[in-house]
């Protein structure tokens, strides 16, 4: 699925359905994180694309950037166990009382970012480990953070 728009398409509309297949019950196969919090943390991502949560500084060396940008937009997936230097070592606690709370407030997240950027295509967020992106940008970001995430609960997206 290299296709942008065909990653677009699976991040708006298979998504969710993709997370809901998944037994709440499931370990994971890596890292800290129970599902409802893998759920919230991608809630999280969603709206640092849609300029909910708006991020000036980027941790990551300028130098860096260009080379993180390199990486985005190939079809390399991010390693199992990947340390994101904005997240605590212990995850945070369940911010919704229910998994159907959490992957409401996702679906409101992902609905809003296709919003701003069919408003404003040109439109660029902040994100403080890749530096300013692009839609395009974003959704390479966002579809390899999900498919990510997804594998991390055994999921394979077709």
């Amino acid at each position: 699925m290299e296709n942008i728009n065909q990653k677009a398409y699976f991040l708006r509309n298979d998504y969710l359905t993709a997370l809901q297949s998944i037994d709440p019950a499931t370990l994971p196969a890596w890292g800290k994180m129970d599902l409802q919090q893998m759920i919230e943390h991608m809630s999280y991502s969603f709206r640092q694309a849609n300029g909910k949560d708006v991020h000036t500084t980027i941790v990551t060396p300028e130098e860096h950037v260009p080379k993180m940008h390199a990486f985005l937009m190939t079809e390399k997936p991010f390693r199992e166990n990947t340390i994101n230097p904005m997240l605590p070592e212990t995850p945070d606690t369940h911010k919704h009382g229910t998994m159907q709370e959490a992957l409401l407030e996702l679906k409101v997240e992902i609905d809003q970012f296709f919003k701003v950027f069919e408003t404003n295509p040109n439109r660029k967020f902040t994100n403080p480990l890749f530096g300013e992106l692009t839609y395009e940008m974003w959704v390479q970001l966002l579809y390899k953070h999900a498919v990510h995430h997804l594998a991390q609960y055994g999921f394979q997206p077709a």
